[in-house]
């Protein structure tokens, strides 16, 4: 069964300046942290990989599936899923926008529009 985050999760993670992202190996333990940026769009937390499909934590997490989340004081094990529909698109690039905007146009290039469409994971809280 889903379950969805609560209105603190999201206010508390989608207020973080940055997420802290792990992967499982093999074993099951968990890589080290990976930090990103992480927007909300609605009720749901997403996070692009700034350089493309090859980026290493991106192939991990699409390959495992699941992890864990570390932002605004919550850790929490995810699932990582690909967005429903392209219509949330434009909220999840507002959403960047807004919230990274002081760092340029440059860097908040590199996770929105077209080419950050195709490597958008929707973080999705574990069970």
């Amino acid at each position: 069964m889903m379950t969805a985050w609560t209105d603190d999760e999201l206010t508390a993670v989608g207020d973080a300046e940055e997420l802290g992202l792990a992967t499982p190996r093999a074993d099951g333990t968990l890589r080290p942290y990976v930090t990103m940026w992480v927007v909300r769009a609605g009720d749901d937390l997403y996070v692009r990989s700034a350089r493309g499909p090859a980026n290493g934590w991106y192939v991990r997490a699409l390959r495992a599936g699941t992890g864990r989340i570390r932002a605004g004081g919550l850790e929490r094990d995810v699932t990582f899923a690909e967005p429903a529909s392209p219509d949330v698109h434009p909220g999840i690039d507002a959403a960047y926008h807004s919230k990274y905007h002081r760092y340029g146009p440059a860097i908040v290039g590199s996770v929105v529009g077209d080419q950050a469409r195709d490597v958008t994971i929707r973080l999705l809280p574990g069970n």
